[in-house]
């Protein structure tokens, strides 16, 4: 199993709990960008990185005659899907199915699915060129691919920034990076990525991510996902104390200033038939 993988097998209770919900609103509107190729009977999707189903359950429920393949690279996030499907209704269920895959490593035949749909995971793959080209390998003739991701930003999100300073003053070391070195730096890069691939009648558009974090919600996305490793270094009352201090010092952060905005990337093409 890659590093991506294992890392994902770790987090997949707090990302379920602490992160998706920051990320389901956007991913809910690609489904709006597929919309066309069910409307024209596309019924066999795959979800690339299907992650706690951001994508699946709400395309489950909004069409009731399409089968989904979600693919992930982490047992963990399957399964945790999986769990989710077993508390669905029996038509939503029974549509759904799940498989550990990586997105350039796609365990299918040639032109298996009617689309190809993405929630913030093409950011993450080594290359996206080949997932781009493994994916429209899957695609059958005219199929549709879409998907939403990163763009590159380096506004600094207050909260982190009184995160990062409190470890220091801790003496922590604050790893540099979080794995999304592949965000896009442009929606123009996008569309090209994916002509590149042999995708036609593409369409790449920006947009913006929002979320309102609270004080108390975004240590608990600290504690039990993001930052999970740093904390279980920590002895009890070193954590009481750090945990106490960055309450205090996110208290005295502006109102606005616990809301995440960052840009993102809508982008979809259709196979080429070629």
């Amino acid at each position: 199993m890659t590093d991506q993988g294992e890392r994902y097998d770790r987090m997949a209770e707090g990302y379920e709990r602490w992160w998706a919900p920051v990320l389901a609103p956007s991913a809910v509107a690609l489904l709006d960008r597929i919309e066309a190729a069910i409307a024209h009977g596309a019924g066999e999707l795959i979800d690339i990185g299907v992650g706690t189903g951001n994508l699946t359950f709400p395309a489950l429920r909004r069409w009731r005659d399409v089968r989904i393949t979600g693919v992930d690279a982490s047992r963990e996030m399957l399964q945790a899907a999986e769990a989710i499907a077993a508390r669905s209704p029996a038509h939503e269920r029974d549509r759904f199915r799940g498989q550990v895959a990586y997105a350039a490593e796609l365990p299918f035949e040639n032109a298996t699915f009617d689309v190809a749909m993405s929630s913030f995971v093409l950011q993450l793959v080594p290359s996206r060129a080949k997932a781009l080209r493994e994916i429209r390998r899957v695609l059958r003739s005219g199929g549709t691919l879409a998907y939403v991701t990163w763009l590159t930003d380096r506004t600094p999100f207050a909260p982190d920034r009184a995160f990062d300073a409190l470890l220091a003053e801790f003496g922590f070391e604050n790893e540099e990076g979080d794995g999304r070195s592949g965000d896009l730096p442009s929606v123009a890069t996008a569309a090209a990525e994916l002509r590149r691939a042999g995708f036609r009648d593409v369409v790449a558009e920006g947009a913006a991510l929002e979320y309102a974090f609270t004080v108390e919600s975004y240590i608990a996305f600290l504690v039990e996902f993001d930052e999970a490793s740093t904390f279980e270094e920590m002895s009890r009352s070193e954590r009481h104390r750090f945990l106490a201090r960055l309450r205090e010092d996110l208290m005295r952060l502006p109102a606005d200033a616990l809301a995440f905005r960052a840009p993102i990337v809508y982008a979809s093409g259709r196979h080429s038939g070629r």
